[in-house]
C-alpha cells in the first residue's frame, strides 16, 4: 500500500467512525472530503441541506492533526458549547483511537 493509499483508506476510516460516533450520540453527522477548496487553509465547513461537510488538508500533515481538525469538524458543524462539546471531543477521540485510527507515521504525503 502507498502512502498515498494509506492515508486516503486512513481518512475514510475515520470519516465512517466519527459519522457513527456522531450519530449515536444524535448529532448531525458531517459528510468529510479532501482537501478543502479554499487555498493554504487545513479545514473548513460548508452548511449544506442535510448535512455540512467537512473538508480537511491530508498533505504535508501529521495525522493527528488531521484527525484533530475531523473531530473539531463534527463539534463546530454540531454548534456544541462547553462542556458538552468538551466532552463529545473527548469522546471522538476515544473513538477513532480505539478504531485504529491514531498512528503517527510523520507527515503524510496524499492528497
Amino acid at each position: 500500500m502507498t502512502r498515498m493509499e494509506s492515508s486516503t483508506v486512513r481518512f475514510a476510516h475515520a470519516a465512517r467512525v466519527l459519522g457513527r460516533e456522531a450519530r449515536r450520540r444524535r448529532l448531525a453527522a458531517p459528510s468529510f472530503r479532501c482537501p478543502p477548496r479554499l487555498v493554504g487553509v487545513d479545514r473548513t465547513l460548508r452548511r449544506r441541506p442535510g448535512a455540512p461537510v467537512v473538508s480537511v488538508r491530508l498533505r504535508g500533515r501529521p495525522w493527528p492533526s488531521v484527525l484533530a481538525d475531523m473531530i473539531e469538524g463534527v463539534v463546530v458543524a454540531n454548534s456544541l458549547a462547553p462542556p458538552h462539546a468538551d466532552r463529545v471531543r473527548a469522546d471522538l477521540w476515544a473513538a477513532v483511537t480505539a478504531a485504529g485510527g491514531v498512528r503517527t507515521t510523520g507527515h503524510e504525503s496524499a492528497a
